[in-house]
């Protein structure tokens, strides 16, 4: 619930809007009695904000005209940087769950900017294209998301209401590590006390966070981000992937990052040298197979699969279809 400086706030946000709004309209829109109302204007007349009683049939309140908070100066290239941070963060996804939030402030800035940077900037917002489409991700709570970044900071336990992919409902007492944004979604990574092992969640599926008393010590060891991808590596899917590439990390972690495959270096045979190409041991679970022989073939280094056999048929069906497409003369129609 809104605390009451909360709602005071809002009341003068809703003034500045402009025109005269009468008190049902306020109370409506903050939640509370119509004599809560006067009592927050009140407030706002004590901190020399002028508020101005309009009476008769369509009275209300009103902000004398020409007033304006104190200014937030920005530079161009700041406004700019805004602008064009907010519009990167909803295509991102990256955004809190009050969606209109970006578009009113970007709208904000907007109506204060000197007219020869709005132009420019419209020029530039029309020039701008992107090569991938707007991210449909759910989105956090921005009151859920402060509060477990309150508690990541202090090192207090937090108690969360979550629901898992499957829909199960659960109530998890966690000790924070981290949060991480991954691929246009928000993460927790932290230690769920009840079990005591280190788990990840998604916060668009916190419904509530509320810390609790006490604190913890920090982990040593990876940063929250490698603990997140780690986990990603590791989740539980249908199939567990184990395989030996002869390459380098570099070469094997540009088709398979660290949030698909975990890596780990494959004894190496007698005399071989460790500062050249080597074989390491990759582990990876999937939901389905199918897409990891193009993958593999994209690497164009030796492997051996270790398991699943079903991998190996996918692979040779692959492998059969590319040799026979690169057989068929330049006259002849690619088969289906």
């Amino acid at each position: 619930m809104p605390r009451p400086t909360g709602r005071v706030l809002t009341l003068l946000e809703l003034l500045q809007s402009g025109g005269t709004r009468t008190v049902a309209e306020l109370a409506d829109r903050l939640g509370v009695e119509g004599r809560t109302v006067r009592r927050y204007v009140d407030q706002l007349i004590d901190l020399d904000v002028p508020v101005q009683s309009v009476r008769g049939r369509y009275g209300g309140y009103r902000l004398a005209p020409g007033y304006r908070l104190p200014p937030l100066m920005l530079s161009d290239d700041e406004a700019l940087a805004v602008l064009l941070g907010l519009v990167a963060g909803r295509r991102a996804g990256l955004t809190t769950a009050q969606h209109t939030a970006s578009e009113t402030a970007a709208a904000k800035i907007r109506r204060v900017l000197p007219k020869h940077m709005a132009h420019r900037l419209e020029t530039l917002l029309e020039s701008l294209a992107f090569t991938e489409q707007p991210g449909g991700f759910d989105t956090p709570d921005a009151e859920v998301l402060l509060t477990i970044a309150d508690a990541v900071r202090h090192r207090r336990p937090v108690s969360i209401r979550y629901t898992d992919g499957d829909g199960r409902r659960s109530e998890r007492t966690l000790h924070t590590y981290g949060i991480v944004a991954h691929a246009g979604r928000w993460y927790v990574t932290g230690k769920d006390a009840r079990i005591g092992e280190d788990r990840t969640f998604r916060l668009d599926r916190i419904a509530d966070a509320r810390t609790l008393p006490g604190s913890f010590e920090a982990p040593v060891g990876a940063g929250p981000a490698q603990r997140v991808v780690s986990g990603f590596a590791t989740a539980e899917y249908r199939h567990e992937v184990t395989l030996r590439i002869h390459g380098t990390v570099e070469q094997i972690r540009a088709r398979l990052p660290a949030s698909v495959a975990s890596l780990e270096e494959h004894e190496p045979v007698a005399g071989e040298d460790r500062a050249t190409e080597r074989w390491l041991r990759v582990e990876l679970r999937a939901e389905r197979l199918d897409w990891l022989p193009p993958v593999l073939a994209s690497l164009d280094r030796p492997f051996v699969i270790e398991r699943p056999d079903e991998l190996r048929d996918l692979i040779t069906a692959l492998a059969d279809r590319l040799a026979s497409y690169a057989r068929q003369p330049d006259s002849e129609e690619p088969m289906s």
